[in-house]
Parts: structure tokens; C-alpha cells; sequence
């Protein structure tokens, strides 16, 4: 794929893209629209702190880990369209809810629930490998990626010309905040409409079962089952900083505790579940995939798309205070990190597609991102101001071409869990940030990029260990086994067995086949107990059912 096919919007497959990355973008936008308004929500609403403020930007990333889970899993079973729509649609509420909110706890919990959001990325990324070939999936994944989370950018310079330009007044915030809401209810709606899963119906392929992650080997089942813990354990953060700061009381804090190791046990006990008879059975080779190759990315989008949502929460600030910069000339400095994602990203798609080798390109962005984050912890008042730019927009390109090489990966690792593993990798990304947001209450900003520079490095071990150059990872269409074939051919049984009871239960409304358990179900809907009397005497004269004894 080259750039300039960006401007093809003829074909079906630039349509998709451009529809997809825009969604992501809003999806950004409305995500990212308090940061701008903080100060504006300071002045006019005097009962906020900047400890709430700053619970609220832990809170805005909470929920994002568990939602792109599950937003994984039902990307496998429902497939993108529909799953893009309905969150935008359903995201708008929160998005409402807290612009006119007149309580903390109000403001705390539509943040946390809006913070669900973030899994739309989980969505972009499993769309997007729908439409493209594995040999184009970098640039087209990195474009969508990069172009979608300039959405926070934006959000960063429209928002607050929006609230005193367009509304003004004290309550400025309020209706600019409620109107992205607005926008992205509408164009979920939109979304549902003008875009299909993929150019033909059977594009999307379903897993066998979507309630953990398949897996190939005991090795790789103890593996997933480590790396489920941080998924839902990082939550505990969020609860510890919200007791500290008074917002819940020892009881809540000790129920959220508990809740949350339930919430672990359960899914070690889905993973155990779904993957035991799997091994049991025996997993047939061409059907075997690299969990390690997930578990390396995992670490990857941690220290590089983790690093970025809490970079650009403090980088602002660290250029106002060590240079001593006006607040606007600092924010701009501080944008430019966001605002090399445009470029940055879709590059580090387009060189793992062209260089031929995607694990050495995932390799040499994370060294560069250990070494970028170095760099800017070196960095003080005697560093010219020019120089400290330079090498935080130089960290800023390895991060957002990490991000686009590691998910020029992750869509050829395993077709039909791609919504899974991109759910998992992605969650990572928050889990970092969380884990980092943390660290940062505790150092100052000198320390905190050496300790980035330091994930970033264990991340470069880990592929290095780890992660495999995917199979047919350049090649005109992506590996399909004998697991996805069977799959596939048991869908169009099911689908042709269906339309045959349909016939059969003449008089019913609905007739349809539902998986229950290891076995399968068939439910038939009847608008009276006369229709239902009335078939089975059909049934009867035909001689297909017995004669009910007299």
C-alpha cells in the first residue's frame, strides 16, 4: 500500500479506512476532553480540587483495561460495525452526564464509566484488519491508529476556543464538553449505515469461544493466565487513590478490593475453562500460534502507548516549570508530542510492512524509545530550550512508530482471535499508563523518564525472548488453518439448518439455533399457544411427530 492511495476514496477498502479512523478520532476527542477544560472547571466550579482533577485523570484511563477486553471478546462474536456504533452511542451518556454534573462523585463516576471509550481502539484495530491484506495491515493499521489519536490533539486546541468563543460564560465548558458528546452519538448511528465488516460476508471470522483467549500449549495457558492478573489487578490503584482522597470510605474501599480479586479468580477460572479441553483434545499443528509473540507485545504497547497517556499528562508542565514558560507556550511544546502521531505512527506501519522483517522493526523502536526517554530524563534548565524540543519530539517519533509496529503484528498472529490479542495489547497500553500515573506521584519528572527508559528497555528483552516474526506476516491473504475452516463450514451448517427448521416450524416467528454449553439449542417463537397447537397437528399429519395420546 502506498500514501498515495490514501486519496483512492473510490475503493471500498480507503472508504472503510477513512470511516473507521475518523470514528477512532472522535472516539479520542470526546476521551481526551477534560485535560483542556481542567482550569476552566477550577474556576467556575469552586467545590473542585486539583486532587480531584487528578483522580479524574487516573479514573479517565480505569475502565479502559477491562472494557477493550471485553470489547475484544465481543468483537470476535459480533463483529466491529456493530460493536463501533453501539459504544459511540452508548458513550455519548457519560460524555453528557459529566458536562453537566454538579457533584464531585457525579464528575468521578461518568468519568470512570467514559473511560470505557479507550477500547475503541481495540475496534479500529480489529476493522481495519477486515479490510487489508497482511502485507499492507503496518500502514493502514498505523494510519488509522495515528490519525484517529490526534483526536486528543485536537480536543487540546479546539476545546477551549469552543468554550469561550462559541458558548462563553462561566458554563462555556459545560455545552462545549456536551456537544463532542452529541457529535459521536451521531455519527455511531452513522457508523451502523455506511460500513460493513470486511468486502464479503464471511470476511470476520469467529472463534470457537469468546469468553478467554485459545491458546496452543500448557506453557502458553500459565503464561496467559500470569498475564490476566495486572488486567483487572492495576484497578486496585485507582481504588487506593480514590480512599486516600476521601471519596470512598474503608468499607467501599475494602467491597472494591475484594471485587476486584473475584473479578481476577473468575477469569483465571474462564481461561482454565475454555483452554483445558482445547489441550486435552489436541491442537492441530497449523492451528498452533506463539503466545509469547502476545505476551512480548503486551509489554510493548505497555511501555509505549502506557508511556504516552502519562507523558502527556505531565509533559506540560515540566516545560513550564524547568524553563519557566508561559502556560500556552508550554502546552503548545507539549502538544507536539501528541501532535507527531499524524506521521509517526503510520510510519512505523509503513517500515514494518516495507523493511521484511517485523520483529527486528519492533525491536529497534523499543531500544529507541529507552533511549529517547534517557535522554529527557538528562534533561534540565541548562539544557537549551531547543535541544530539550528536539529530543522530546525524537522520543515522541520511537513511541508512536512502536505503537504502529506493534500492531502491524498483532492482526497475523492468529485471524480469527485478532479482536482478542489486539483487545489484550491494547489494555496493556492503559495498564501502563495507570501503573505509570502512579509511579509519578512519588518522583519527580527526572526520575519518572528514566523509569520509562527502563520499561521500555525490559520491553526490547522481551521481544527479544519472546516475540516470533509471524507466519505469512507479508503475505495476499493471512494463514487460514483447519480449525478456521471447520469453524467456518460449521457457521454455514448452521446457518443452512436454520433456514430448514424455519420450514419445519411453519407458524413460528423466529427460529434459531443457539450455542448452549458444548451443545446447541433450538428455539422457536410463537405468537400464541393456538399457532404452536396448530403446527404440531401439521406435524402430526405428516407423520414427523407422534400423535399426542387421547
Amino acid at each position: 500500500m502506498k500514501v498515495s492511495d490514501l486519496f483512492r476514496y473510490k475503493n471500498p477498502e480507503i472508504k472503510a479506512l477513512h470511516l473507521t479512523w475518523i470514528a477512532f478520532f472522535m472516539c479520542f476527542y470526546v476521551w481526551f476532553n477534560m485535560a483542556p477544560l481542567a482550569s476552566s472547571m477550577l474556576v467556575t466550579a469552586d467545590w473542585l480540587t486539583r486532587d480531584d482533577i487528578r483522580l479524574f485523570a487516573i479514573a479517565n484511563v480505569a475502565l479502559t483495561i477491562p472494557a477493550r477486553i471485553l470489547v475484544g471478546m465481543a468483537l470476535d462474536r459480533f463483529g466491529p460495525r456493530r460493536v463501533f456504533s453501539v459504544l459511540m452511542v452508548l458513550m455519548a451518556i457519560p460524555a453528557l452526564f459529566f458536562a453537566f454534573g454538579d457533584t464531585k462523585e457525579q464528575l468521578f463516576i461518568s468519568r470512570l464509566i467514559l473511560s470505557s471509550i479507550g477500547a475503541s481502539f481495540v475496534v479500529t484495530i480489529h476493522m481495519v484488519a477486515l479490510w487489508f491484506p497482511p502485507r499492507s495491515i503496518g500502514f493502514a493499521e498505523g494510519f488509522a491508529a495515528g490519525w484517529g489519536n490526534f483526536g486528543s490533539a485536537a480536543a487540546a486546541m479546539t476545546l477551549p476556543f469552543i468554550a469561550l468563543t462559541m458558548f462563553g460564560g462561566p458554563e462555556g465548558w459545560r455545552w462545549a464538553i456536551a456537544t463532542s458528546g452529541i457529535v459521536i452519538g451521531v455519527y455511531g448511528v452513522i457508523y451502523w449505515f455506511a460500513i460493513t465488516d470486511g468486502p464479503t460476508k464471511d470476511t470476520h471470522k469467529k472463534p470457537r469461544k469468546v469468553a478467554a483467549l485459545e491458546v496452543s500449549s500448557y506453557k502458553d495457558l500459565i503464561m496467559l493466565a500470569i498475564m490476566t492478573v495486572p488486567l483487572v489487578g492495576i484497578l486496585s490503584i485507582l481504588v487506593w487513590r480514590a480512599h486516600r482522597t476521601g471519596y470512598i470510605d474503608d468499607i467501599t474501599a475494602w467491597a472494591c478490593y475484594f471485587a476486584i480479586v473475584v473479578v481476577i479468580l473468575y477469569q483465571l477460572y474462564q481461561v482454565f475453562r475454555v483452554n483445558l479441553p482445547i489441550l486435552k483434545r489436541g491442537v492441530p499443528a497449523d492451528d498452533r500460534y506463539p503466545f509469547s509473540s502476545v505476551a512480548a507485545l503486551n509489554t510493548t504497547y505497555f511501555a509505549n502507548f502506557g508511556a504516552e497517556l502519562a507523558v502527556v499528562s505531565m509533559l506540560p508542565m515540566f516545560f513550564q516549570e524547568t524553563w519557566g514558560l508561559s502556560v500556552v507556550a508550554a502546552g503548545m511544546i507539549a502538544a507536539s508530542f501528541a501532535f507527531v502521531n499524524l506521521f509517526a505512527r503510520p510510519m512505523g506501519g509503513l517500515v514494518s510492512d516495507r523493511f521484511g522483517n517485523r520483529r527486528f522493526v519492533m525491536m529497534a523502536y523499543m531500544l529507541g524509545i529507552a533511549l529517547g526517554f534517557f535522554l529527557m530524563g538528562l534533561m534540565d534548565s541548562k539544557w537549551p530550550l531547543v535541544i530539550a524540543v528536539a529530543i522530546t519530539i525524537g522520543c515522541s517519533f520511537f513511541v508512536q512508530g512502536a505503537e504502529g509496529a506493534t500492531f502491524g503484528i498483532v492482526p497475523s498472529i492468529k485471524r480469527r482471535l485478532t479482536g482478542q490479542i489486539s483487545g489484550m495489547a491494547g489494555a496493556y497500553g492503559n495498564v501502563g499508563a495507570v501503573f505509570y500515573l502512579f509511579v509519578f506521584m512519588f518522583v519527580d519528572a527526572s526520575t519518572f523518564f528514566f523509569i520509562i527508559a527502563a520499561g521500555a528497555f525490559i520491553s526490547w528483552l522481551a521481544c527479544y525472548l519472546w516475540l516470533k516474526e509471524p507466519e505469512g506476516g507479508f503475505g495476499d491473504e493471512y494463514v487460514i488453518s483447519s480449525v478456521d475452516k471447520a469453524i467456518a463450514e460449521e457457521a454455514l451448517y448452521k446457518k443452512q439448518a436454520q433456514a430448514q427448521l424455519a420450514q419445519v416450524f411453519k407458524g413460528s416467528t423466529k427460529v434459531e439455533l443457539v450455542d448452549k454449553g458444548d451443545g446447541v439449542a433450538v428455539t422457536a417463537n410463537f405468537g400464541s399457544i393456538d399457532e404452536l397447537r396448530s403446527m404440531i397437528q401439521q406435524l402430526e399429519q405428516t407423520g414427523a411427530a407422534p400423535k399426542a395420546a387421547s
